[in-house]
């Protein structure tokens, strides 16, 4: 038997849940439905209310039962499941789903939604603790005439009272206002702005504001989902033009300009013809990779002088812990042929530190990839080039974990591939390595599961990190002075992750610093600094001009190890910089600005990340600003209990050592002949 949750219905501030059953083969009666929460183990049962036909139930349940105080939990993910309980049978049947519902207001700090897993079964789940400022909307659209919104006008039943849409200038204190008076269908609004409303020249961001139980509440509005498949521009008379656009925290801005001149036109005219060329260069690049398919299916014998390739994140940088190991090498075994894999962008790096290289996707590349005897990488190759049986290949990988690897990833969304493909490409190429670098227990136990590894673990620590045990602080001075840093001035290091999500279109990615600059100036800016490290694909998508004062953007700096030496304090939210940062015991902070979005909709945590954390978490912009200000007042972390633990965890197996160690290891290998 099946059973599939089909519906939910909204009745008196409860809900109705309707199930489908199939291949029914035993009495109703006796059965009852299930809700076990993931986290906690917490279960409540749920008797049937109501028997419609032989394959539809109903189950009445209220959504305020399924939430309860906890210390360390917020979100609560109920999975469902229908026992029958007869007493000649008993059947545990997990509930499926094809119902994905909106996000229901609870009360002004939480929510329910139902949807499903990456195996299709069904989840109930509640999120407490939301920002009481926030008001989600379903959709917003730009039409010829109008600004188009709607949503839902009852909180958990409760009807919304005199809700008015509100329009409020960045610039100057001046606001539109505009009041419901339509409904949209039973439960929903909808209202519409005049583009001509619209001042010129504008930027503005919408709120709400209504009452609710004899209480006057002003929100932000706020759209989870993507923009996707809704009106966000459009062309007015009098050449002008109007755009909608989602903010770091989902907020939404009207923005009303000139639009493109003639000589503008032209120009996008000319875009277009690099649009062609772009085209002209895939298919380049597509014959290109036939060729060196072809190339690496070719016969090569090994160098007779041992010879290492080195490569770090596909050929972007000279970097990492590849380049830690490389300075080890070149230090104590010079006469070893070691050559960097570089792309073309590295040349003058590596001309200028007199390294030897060869540039990628080239016929030399090939030969001298197939006959070396040794590759050294902190990411994987393409799936396409051919391992010989006399290479060892060392992977130092780039991270501790936090987000979910590999196989861990229940459902794989990248374009060009599926989760079972994705899955098997990566274990493919995992066990091509014959030692895998680890920097403790914990990430040891990922690499295990995550990429199915199967060979040598080398559990000595990441070399890139040696370099945060071993530098003095008249280093540090140094490092600050090629960096262009003030001596005299501390330094807070913002570094996020890369989103999924930030990508617009081809060849394009966006990004907003989720707090203010200006604020930032007024609080700290007369004697600290802030210097970001943002991820490749958008550390152009930043202008930063007005504060060049006193932010630097280092995000294509190739050490980031330097970076952290100069920094007393980092922020971050689920990058794993911070697991390396902690070497240094100076403090980190957390700002993980859209979490539950990023948790639900991106990757999940390995870590519990509101308890296993060495960190404060700040959840907003003004709580960022003083945690701030209580970290650079507390500069060393090694009195701190819960972050020693962490230390402990993660840190303390590495001794500053572990580049030389894999030269031992690589050594090891060339004498013995393996």
């Amino acid at each position: 038997m099946r059973a599939i949750l089909s519906g939910v219905h909204q009745k008196k501030g409860k809900q109705v849940l309707e199930f489908e059953l199939l291949d029914v083969t035993v009495p109703l009666e006796t059965a009852y439905v299930l809700f076990v929460e993931k986290n906690s183990l917490a279960s409540i049962m749920k008797p049937i209310s109501k028997i419609l036909s032989h394959n539809i139930i109903r189950v009445n349940i209220d959504a305020q039962d399924f939430h309860f105080q906890s210390s360390d939990q917020t979100e609560f993910e109920w999975q469902i499941f229908l026992i029958n309980n007869s007493l000649t049978n008993k059947n545990v049947i997990q509930v499926e789903s094809e119902y994905l519902s909106d996000r229901h207001q609870l009360e002004l700090t939480s929510y329910y939604q139902f949807n499903s897993d990456a195996q299709g079964m069904a989840l109930f789940n509640i999120r407490t603790h939301q920002s009481d400022d926030e008001f989600m909307i379903n959709s917003v659209n730009l039409t010829d005439v109008d600004l188009e919104i709607t949503g839902y006008n009852k909180i958990n039943g409760t009807l919304i009272k005199n809700q008015r849409i509100i329009l409020k200038s960045h610039s100057t204190d001046g606001k539109l206002e505009y009041p419901v008076s339509k409904k949209l269908f039973e439960g929903m609004f909808t209202v519409s702005i005049p583009l001509t409303d619209i001042p010129q020249n504008s930027v503005g961001e919408l709120f709400i504001e209504y009452e609710l139980n004899g209480k006057e509440i002003k929100q932000r509005l706020i759209i989870s989902k993507s923009l996707a498949g809704q009106s966000t521009d459009v062309q007015l008379p009098g050449n002008r033009e109007i755009t909608l656009e989602k903010r770091y925290d989902n907020g939404i801005l009207v923005k009303e300009f000139a639009g493109a001149s003639l000589l503008q036109k032209v120009g996008a005219a000319g875009g277009k013809a690099s649009t062609m060329i772009d085209v002209i260069k895939m298919i380049q690049d597509k014959l290109n990779l036939v060729r060196m398919r072809f190339l690496f299916k070719s016969g090569h014998s090994p160098y007779e002088n041992t010879t290492i390739i080195f490569e770090s994140f596909g050929g972007r940088q000279v970097s990492d812990s590849p380049y830690a190991i490389y300075k080890v090498f070149k230090t104590l075994y010079p006469g070893i042929n070691m050559i960097w894999s570089i792309d073309r962008s590295q040349k003058k790096f590596c001309k200028e530190n007199q390294i030897a290289y060869v540039v990628r996707r080239t016929n030399k590349w090939v030969r001298i990839l197939e006959k070396s005897q040794f590759w050294i990488s902190n990411a994987r190759f393409p799936t396409w080039v051919k391992k010989p049986s006399y290479v060892t290949y060392i992977q130092t990988w780039h991270g501790t974990p936090l987000k979910k690897l590999g196989l861990d990833i229940e459902n794989v969304s990248m374009p060009g591939t599926t989760t079972v493909k994705y899955h098997k490409n990566f274990v493919r190429e995992a066990n091509r390595w014959d030692a895998l670098v680890s920097p403790n227990d914990y990430s040891t136990q990922i690499f295990r599961s995550a990429f199915g590894f199967n060979n040598q673990i080398l559990k000595i620590g990441y070399p890139r990190n040696d370099e945060l045990i071993n530098t003095q602080p008249e280093d540090i001075d140094a490092i600050k002075e090629q960096l262009g840093i003030p001596l005299d001035k501390k330094v807070v290091m913002y570094a996020p992750t890369y989103r999924d999500n930030q990508f617009a279109e081809k060849g394009k990615y966006t990004f907003e610093l989720p707090f203010d600059l200006d604020d930032f100036r007024k609080s700290f800016g007369d004697d600290t600094v802030l210097i970001l490290r943002m991820h490749y694909l958008i550390s152009n998508a930043l202008d930063i001009s007005d504060y060049s004062d006193f932010v630097y953007d280092y995000s294509n700096y190739p050490n980031i190890s330097d970076l952290y030496l100069v920094s007393d304090l980092l922020i971050t939210d689920y990058s794993s910089v911070f697991f390396d940062y902690a070497y240094l015991k100076r403090p980190i902070l957390f700002y993980p600005y859209d979490y539950h979005l990023y948790k639900e909709e991106l990757r999940g945590f390995y870590l519990n990340y509101e308890k296993d954390l060495p960190g404060k978490i700040a959840e907003n912009s003004k709580q960022l600003l003083e945690e701030i200000n209580h970290a650079l007042a507390h500069p060393d972390m090694a009195a701190n209990e819960k972050f020693m633990n962490f230390y402990n965890r993660f840190c303390a197996i590495n001794d500053g050592l572990s580049s030389l160690k894999v030269v031992n290891y690589v050594m090891h290998q060339i004498e013995s002949g393996m």
